[in-house]
């Protein structure tokens, strides 16, 4: 019987501190992490450093955004989170995952999460980060987590409706990770 704790890394695509995507990333993890049997580290691109973006391979990488990368790779589970800029995902989230060695995705359960200024970039989760993960054949959870400007409160999720879907999502990504005995779903 392993006695590990599933390890889930939490990657949010923020490039300041504090930010909306942070918020919902981490809320996300937060109710993941409610079960004794989840270890989440999160992490986002203010992590990585600044010569992430001139990057063409990991080989150009400090030894600390190497880390974060082999974390992601090692990881039982991921939730991914990225701001929303003019319909899609930000230019860094792609380029990250353009360095990640796709096999390593491969069957790895996944909760998408993205924010923007508005509900009209919603669908950027279906259009955009779903094909993305399809491309590497992760699995993803049925629910996507996307959030509004309006969704938060002092930098924090508070919608009930947004509050609804995270525990969607988060039952999903339990069940994938075959969890289900650590909480029920509330719908």
């Amino acid at each position: 019987m392993n006695t590990q704790p599933l390890r889930v890394v939490a990657l949010s695509a923020n490039t300041r501190r504090p930010s909306r995507t942070r918020s919902l990333v981490n809320a996300i993890a937060m109710r993941l992490a409610e079960s004794n049997s989840v270890q989440v580290l999160l992490y986002d691109f203010v992590d990585i450093g600044i010569e992430f973006g001139m990057a063409t391979s990991l080989d150009e990488l400090s030894a600390k955004a190497k880390s974060i990368f082999d974390q992601v790779c090692q990881a039982d589970a991921l939730i991914v989170g990225t701001p929303v800029y003019k319909g899609a995902y930000s230019g860094h989230f792609k380029h990250f995952f353009d360095l990640l060695n796709p096999e390593c995705l491969i069957h790895k359960p996944v909760c998408l999460a993205a924010n923007g200024g508005g509900s009209k970039h919603a669908l950027v989760v279906e259009h955009s980060l779903r094909p993305l993960f399809g491309f590497f054949s992760a699995a993803t959870t049925p629910t996507a987590v996307y959030a509004c400007e309006a969704d938060f409160l002092n930098g924090e999720p508070a919608d009930e409706a947004l509050i609804s879907r995270i525990d969607r999502a988060v039952y999903e990504l339990r069940t994938a990770c075959n969890l289900t005995a650590v909480s029920k779903m509330v719908v």
